[in-house]
């Protein structure tokens, strides 16, 4: 369980470091300049989504479970690594609709544009691999805001400081390492 849970929150925390997701929050946080409710939507959002991320990922490993599936999950992770190497920029920052307020708003952009995102993907690969719901949703949950909370507060601000690069490195090599380590485990190198 805590496995699941530290995991999550480092798997996430690095993923979502110049991920769409933030840059909306940096949009949102300019745009209202209300950071409360902005962090309660982000976090609102982030429970809905990764919760039903997390419980995908772990029914279909309960039905799909065998050495084929854990090559699969293993191979997801590395494609991961791949995908957090290449920036993400958010397009249409201008269609948020900002007619329902700082909360409504957030709520509904951060849960569709986590649709699909890197960290929903993460979140379904680390649900199938530690079959425990609750902390994996927690972990994520903690990974999003700890990345995003300082997005909000910062700005455009965070975007001078950090150096996206680096970050993208680590997580992609966090990604690789967990999905080398899930092969070796699989393949009964680590058993």
């Amino acid at each position: 369980m805590i496995d699941a849970f530290l995991t999550s929150t480092a798997v996430v925390t690095l993923a979502e470091i110049g991920d769409k997701t933030q840059l909306l929050a940096i949009v949102l946080a300019t745009r209202f300049q209300k950071p409360m409710p902005i962090v309660l939507g982000i976090l609102a959002a982030t429970i809905a989504n990764h919760f039903l991320a997390a419980l995908l990922g772990s029914e279909v490993a309960s039905v799909l479970d065998g050495p084929g599936f854990r090559y699969a999950v293993a191979a997801s992770f590395i494609a991961m690594a791949a995908w957090t190497l290449i920036p993400d920029k958010l397009d249409d920052e201008d269609q948020t609709p900002a007619r329902f307020g700082a909360f409504l708003t957030t709520l509904i952009a951060f849960f569709l544009v986590e649709m699909g995102d890197k960290t929903q993907i993460a979140t379904i690969a680390l649900g199938a691999r530690f079959h425990d719901v609750v902390p994996v949703t927690m972990g994520t949950t903690l990974g999003m805001m700890l990345a995003n909370v300082p997005a909000v507060f910062l700005g455009h601000e965070v975007l001078k400081y950090v150096p996206l690069s680096i970050v993208r490195i680590i997580a992609a090599v966090l990604f690789l390492v967990i999905g080398l380590w899930l092969l070796a485990q699989t393949a009964g190198v680590l058993a």
